[in-house]
């Protein structure tokens, strides 16, 4: 039987092994607790950036193409609040308006955010619980020549070009955790990091007060996928956000960026010579090809995972 799995995950590369993990799990046995510090109102609408782009590649209904978004989408709407004069950085589809208008509608209603997340990702045929680490305002900042900037105008409206200075996560501190999230956390047998940016895609997560605490203290294995391929990010700016936060900027930085919270490190091929450090570091290694282009390669990973996971489970069981 596959093991009660849990999901630490941001967007894009989250995304990705949340769909490897979703072909070979059972879909009860399979939980996600994603990213919402990148949240932000644009236009009146609460938009939740992270979350959709789980939602809707769970669901199929990804742009592949980005790796965001709804495929086959239109701007019309975006269009129009242009020739409005409305500053329009943020690139919001038009079937992609109604899920941040429906989600808005809920908020002022008073529900929940994760009992809104739950409703969104069942609307659209997604059977995973999809979770959130928190229901209370969180949100990542980034500290550059320019000042604070939200993360969204920092990654999207600024493209990552400005030096990353410092991080924070705004609200963090107050922030309580889900139960749900929590949950997930206690009765998972295998706990999983995405191979998203450390630094402003799983930190976020972890910065809410008792959710470290709950992983380190698990029995759960636990195990990250590095998002690094021959010693850079594929896409996204995590290599150079490690190096800002006085990490290596290498497999090794990932594993000092989760340190007491890991038993083994997925890293890819190109980045073997990286497993000597590692294992001398008390991390226990697979080296394998992380990269994920289509639906293959994403179960083949998440399959591989698992089974480094429950190989390194028996290990334990053994001792």
């Amino acid at each position: 039987m596959t093991p009660r799995v849990t999901l630490l995950a941001g967007g894009v590369g989250g995304a990705k092994l949340a769909e490897g993990l979703a072909a070979v799990c059972s879909p009860e046995r399979l939980s996600i607790i994603g990213n919402v510090a990148d949240d932000q109102e644009f236009h009146g609408l609460w938009v939740s950036p992270d979350i959709d782009t789980l939602t809707y590649s769970l669901a199929n209904l990804i742009d592949r193409r980005q790796g965001w978004g709804l495929a086959d989408e239109s701007h019309r709407v975006l269009a129009g609040l242009e020739r409005l004069g409305c500053d329009t950085w943020m690139s919001l589809g038009d079937r992609d308006m109604a899920t941040h208008i429906f989600r808005t509608q809920l908020r002022h209603q008073g529900v929940r955010p994760s009992a809104i997340a739950q409703r969104i990702a069942e609307s659209l045929g997604v059977d995973i619980d999809l979770l959130l680490p928190t229901d209370d305002p969180l949100q990542t900042t980034v500290k550059t020549e320019q000042g604070w900037l939200a993360f969204q105008e920092y990654f999207v409206r600024e493209r990552c070009r400005p030096e990353v200075l410092e991080v924070r996560f705004e609200g963090a501190a107050t922030a309580r955790p889900t139960s749900e999230a929590l949950a997930a956390i206690e009765t998972a047998e295998v706990l999983l990091i995405a191979p998203s940016n450390p630094v402003v895609s799983i930190a976020p997560i972890l910065a809410v007060p008792g959710i470290r605490r709950a992983i380190e203290t698990s029995r759960a294995t636990r195990v990250a996928v590095s998002p690094l391929i021959g010693g850079r990010t594929v896409k996204g700016p995590a290599d150079r956000m490690l190096t800002a936060m006085g990490y290596p900027c290498s497999n090794l930085g990932v594993a000092e960026s989760y340190a007491g919270l890991l038993d083994g490190l997925v890293i890819d091929a190109s980045d073997r010579d990286d497993r000597t450090a590692l294992e001398a570091e008390g991390v226990t290694v697979l080296t394998t090809d992380t990269l994920m282009t289509d639906a293959e390669e994403k179960a083949r990973l998440a399959g591989e995972t698992l089974a480094f996971a429950g190989a390194l489970r028996r290990e334990e069981v053994e001792a």
